[in-house]
Order: C-alpha cells, then sequence, then structure tokens
C-alpha cells in the first residue's frame, strides 16, 4: 500500500477537434495522502475538473496511471466505486419532495438502511429542514442535500468540485463547515476549487495546477512556509518605531497605520528590544503569505504556459 487515496503519475487527456489538439491535463502527477481536506487548486480552465473526471471513469485518460485506494482505475472502478462519492455536477433531486424523501428513495435504490439518512442530514446541518420541500431550498442547502447524498454509503473518500460556485457567504460558510467536520470525522475529502481564502480555512494539504501541470503540492504549512515578518500591536507606536530602529530592526507601519509591521522572524529579538525600552506588547504575530498570494504568485510565473481548452 502506498499510503496514499488518490495517486495519479504522468496523467495527460487531450481533446481532438477540427481545430486540432488541446492538451487539458500535461502530465499530471497528484498525491492525496488519507485523512482530512485536500485542495485541488487551480485558475478555471486549469483541468482540475478533467481530472475528477477521469478519477471517476466519466473520461478516458489518453496517457498516464491513476489509481484510488491503490487500486488502477478505471480498471478497478467498479471494485472502489462503493468507497468514493463525488459532487461534481449538480445532482437532479425531485423538486416537490422533501430533502428527506428524495435521500430515503436513494438509500433504497442502493440498498442502505434508512437509519443512513438520518446520519447524513446530521453530518450535513440539515436537521429541522430536511422535511421541507426541496424547491423551497438555497443554493446552499441543496449543495448540502448533495452532499448528503453522497454520504447514504459512508465513503471513504468525498471528491467536492467548486462545490461553492454561486453560493452567497452564507452559503459559503455552510458549505465550508461541512467540509471541516467530514475531514476532522475520517474521510478524506478532494476539495476542488479557485476560491482561496475559503480553502485555507479547511485544507491540511493541497494541490496547485495550472495550465493541465503540476505547480506546487504539500501541506499548507509546507507550501507557505515559516513567517518571514510580524505584526507588532503597541500603544504608542511612534516609540516602538525608534526603539526598534535603534535596534537595528526595520519597522515600519501597515496599512492601516495604527500596527507595526517588522520585517523580522525573531520574535524573541522583537520583545526583548521593545521590553528593555518599557513598551509592552499587546500582539505579536507572525506573518507569512496566505494562500491565495501564494497561488496567485505561482499562477503568475505560470501564465507563459498554453491555455488548457479545459471548459470547466
Amino acid at each position: 500500500m502506498s499510503g496514499l487515496v488518490i495517486e495519479t503519475t504522468g496523467l495527460r487527456k487531450e481533446f481532438r477537434s477540427r481545430r486540432g489538439t488541446r492538451v487539458a491535463v500535461q502530465g499530471l502527477d497528484l498525491a492525496v495522502p488519507a485523512g482530512g481536506v485536500h485542495g485541488f487548486l487551480g485558475p478555471n480552465g486549469s483541468g482540475k475538473t478533467t481530472t475528477i473526471r477521469m478519477l471517476l471513469g466519466l473520461a478516458r485518460p489518453t496517457a498516464g496511471e491513476m489509481r484510488l485506494f491503490d487500486q488502477s482505475v478505471p480498471a478497478s472502478l467498479p471494485s472502489v466505486l462503493g468507497r468514493v462519492g463525488a459532487v461534481v455536477e449538480s445532482p437532479k433531486f425531485s423538486p416537490n419532495l422533501s430533502g428527506r424523501q428524495n435521500l430515503l428513495l436513494l438509500s433504497r435504490s442502493i440498498g442502505t438502511p434508512d437509519t443512513r439518512v438520518d446520519e447524513a442530514v446530521e453530518t450535513v446541518g440539515l436537521t429541522g429542514r430536511d422535511r421541507d420541500r426541496y424547491k423551497g431550498y438555497s443554493l446552499g442547502m441543496k449543495q448540502r442535500l448533495a452532499i448528503a447524498a453522497t454520504l447514504l454509503k459512508a465513503p471513504e473518500l468525498l471528491i467536492l468540485d467548486e462545490p461553492t460556485n454561486g453560493l452567497d457567504p452564507a452559503g459559503i460558510r455552510e458549505i465550508r463547515d461541512t467540509i471541516r467536520d467530514l475531514g476532522e470525522s475520517g474521510v478524506t475529502v478532494l476539495l476542488s476549487s479557485h476560491i482561496l481564502a475559503e480553502v485555507q480555512q479547511v485544507c491540511t494539504s493541497a494541490t496547485i495546477i495550472g495550465n493541465g501541470r503540476l505547480l506546487a503540492s504539500g501541506t499548507v504549512d509546507e507550501l507557505l512556509g515559516e513567517g518571514t515578518a510580524h505584526r507588532v500591536v503597541v500603544a504608542d507606536t511612534s516609540a516602538a518605531l525608534a526603539t526598534l530602529a535603534a535596534a537595528g530592526l526595520n519597522a515600519s507601519l501597515d496599512a492601516d497605520g495604527e500596527h507595526l509591521v517588522v520585517d523580522s522572524d525573531d520574535g524573541a529579538a522583537i520583545t526583548r528590544s521593545l521590553g528593555a525600552a518599557g513598551i509592552w506588547l499587546s500582539e505579536l504575530t507572525p506573518l507569512r503569505p496566505d494562500l491565495e498570494t501564494y497561488f496567485l504568485e505561482l499562477t503568475a510565473a505560470d501564465t507563459l504556459g498554453t491555455t488548457t481548452g479545459d471548459p470547466r
């Protein structure tokens, strides 16, 4: 066993048309460890959905290898799909039935006990609204019901393709909380998205792609690295600026003009310098690039690559 839930090697997908060949995924090596939430990140059209469709047997790769739970796919899909749940496209639910009735129909069609409906409804936070008609659901509730449907068979791997697209801030928060809870419960979640501020709040690891190619992969901490500056909050910023300058530490006011940014990763040196001058800290916070900044820098450097032709 490799210890990876998803693994691709040299994965490639070409689309041929009268206009020629368009490459959507080119030589992609993807490794998703078991447990937690793994962000699958890239700009729109970078090949995320195409990759997911190949993993699920919905599209045939042009070249390369894919494995789910250390089993080669698509050859072994029939034996592993029972362990996988996926929300790739908007599922079709009956609008005049309640959320619960829709889930009961699904659970009975796949032979799972009705108790799984109660568990799925509770997991996605629809308790109390599950008896409402589906047509009255908000977009966020519809997405949560779609996730609930995938949970009926208690999957070990859940694949979500842009689950917050079109949602308002409240809906995004609902889906984010659901995904975080699932990751903490032991389910491995592959979260495809381009909304980085949301992803950073739930992901433990991430893969970033651009033009169908791997750009970076690792834990979020590994990708962002250690902070090289500190945010400093003190009562007297002028005195603190002078003190830090005298200690050889470069400091400046931040954008709001109320706090300091010190260009040093040595928090102890900052504390000692200010404390020796009788200036006491009320906050000392390491600063590092957020995932969105890192992502934008990484993908901007990849703009010389050709477009993938992937419509999603």
